[in-house]
């Protein structure tokens, strides 16, 4: 006897784009009420964010707004970031509770823990950055400048540039979820994976020079977290798929 998702009624076409709909809203509106929130901290969440910067900047620089708007807009924008970042758990669960009743029970017992673990693994992705990466990267770049130019950044520029790091090791730090779910779907297996190694190494720090300023400890710093949490998804393939299930998969899919 296969086994069925736990819910036996199907919904219309209609009545799921009405409970999509509502899932979006509620969504939403969690974004809404945590910007509100931290709209009167605009300020001092720059600041904040700001820090790992000023303090490498030489004696008497600071940063600069270029644009005439750029002191209203510019931590507006990091509030409506973060808010969105903080707001990723209620979002994500409203995407689990509209998907969950399509699912099997195996299905759900796996999906839950990564789910969690992809929320805790892009917050650890976004601080290692903050506070690893962001010092060493600002006291080269800082450093590096030719004798005479003073450094002073356009806080608008800042912004720009640390989101794109954030985004960049946040997403870095899902490789081993992405890991675990090509081997719970049969894509492959963790033996195989364990033999794409040479490569990954290559395109981690290939993917480093893409995603890093062009200097060296970035994309040293993106590339080696990349390719040991390859080693951790296929340590926890093993662990938490079973082997027999993966392999045939695996087989049927490549046949």
């Amino acid at each position: 006897m296969s086994e069925t998702p736990e819910e036996d009624h199907e919904l219309s076409f209609l009545e799921h784009l009405v409970e999509l709909r509502s899932r979006l809203l509620k969504a939403c509106l969690s974004v809404v009420v945590v910007l509100i929130a931290l709209l009167p901290f605009s300020r001092s969440l720059y600041e904040t964010l700001a820090s790992p910067m000023m303090a490498q900047l030489p004696e008497g620089s600071s940063m600069i707004a270029i644009d005439v708007a750029s002191p209203f807009l510019t931590p507006f924008k990091l509030t409506l970031l973060i808010s969105i970042m903080i707001s990723i758990p209620v979002v994500l669960y409203q995407l689990w509770a509209f998907v969950a009743p399509a699912l099997f029970k195996h299905e759900k017992r796996l999906a839950r823990p990564l789910l969690l673990s992809s929320v805790f693994l892009f917050y650890a992705g976004c601080a290692f950055a903050y506070f690893v990466v962001f010092p060493l990267v600002f006291g080269f770049l800082t450093r590096v400048a030719p004798e005479g130019v003073a450094v002073m950044t356009d806080i608008s520029k800042y912004l720009d540039f640390v989101m794109t790091l954030f985004l960049a090791f946040g997403i870095t730090f899902e490789v081993p979820i992405a890991t675990i779910i090509m081997v719970a779907t049969g894509i492959t297996t963790p033996d195989k994976l364990a033999s794409w190694r040479p490569y990954v190494i290559v395109g981690a720090f290939a993917l480093g020079m893409i995603l890093t300023p062009p200097d060296v400890i970035s994309q040293t710093l993106l590339a080696l977290p990349m390719w040991l949490l390859f080693e951790v998804g296929i340590i926890f393939s093993r662990i938490l798929v079973p082997q027999k299930d993966t392999e045939t998969e695996a087989d049927q899919a490549t046949n």
